[in-house]
């Protein structure tokens, strides 16, 4: 099915809430689980709260994105706006090319996340990927390095810290243990750092 098609049947059904294009396929999300839905929530307050203290950004989610023939439905989106200089655009009432970074929570659509749409967003030029694999309670985070993903690792009290976003800061145990505060707490010293205040400065001149 194109892309254009996908769309204008979409637009039929008002009541369709999920449902996604890669590859010419159409998929329907699948029933979600509690454990899933926690997850996810937590993931957009943590991305909500950087957005909150850094200008110029946005946070998206379930929000249907133009990608060439595609149109993914990233569970979670962060992206510079652009009129701060992002890579991304509005085309209509859709997100069209590719945030600076997206959070999948991977559970009944792992081989999905790791496999289409990951290389969709490779592709696309999405710079960060974080999936959230929920049975093996395990964050991968990548960057693009060259022409495919990089592995961005932990440091030694188990951190995450974003290159794209500075003072983007996960504290990886915290999250799976839904220790929200300490997922917080963690961030906040990360939106403490000196990377974070001059990224902010950056952006706050560029949508000056």
């Amino acid at each position: 099915m194109s892309r254009d098609e996908f769309l204008r049947r979409w637009e039929l059904l008002p009541s369709l809430k999920h449902a996604q294009l890669l590859d010419g396929i159409v998929y329907r999300a699948s029933p979600v689980s509690t454990n899933h839905s926690s997850l996810h929530a937590n993931f957009v307050i943590w991305l909500g709260t950087y957005m909150a203290r850094t200008p110029g950004l946005e946070t998206l989610t379930d929000g249907t994105t133009l990608m060439g023939n595609d149109a993914p439905q990233p569970d979670i989106a962060l992206r510079i706006l652009p009129s701060f200089g992002g890579q991304s655009r509005d085309e209509g009432p859709y997100l069209a090319d590719a945030p600076e970074l997206i959070v999948e929570v991977a559970a009944s659509s792992r081989a999905r996340d790791l496999g289409p749409k990951s290389q969709l967003y490779l592709k696309s030029g999405v710079r960060e990927s974080v999936t959230a694999l929920v049975e093996e309670e395990r964050i991968l985070w990548r960057e693009v390095d060259g022409y495919g993903w990089r592995d961005i690792t932990a440091d030694g009290a188990g951190i995450l810290r974003s290159r794209v976003f500075p003072g983007l800061w996960l504290d990886e145990a915290a999250m799976w243990r839904r220790d929200l505060a300490q997922v917080l707490d963690v961030l906040g010293q990360g939106m403490a750092s000196a990377e974070h205040v001059g990224f902010a400065q950056s952006l706050a001149v560029r949508g000056g």
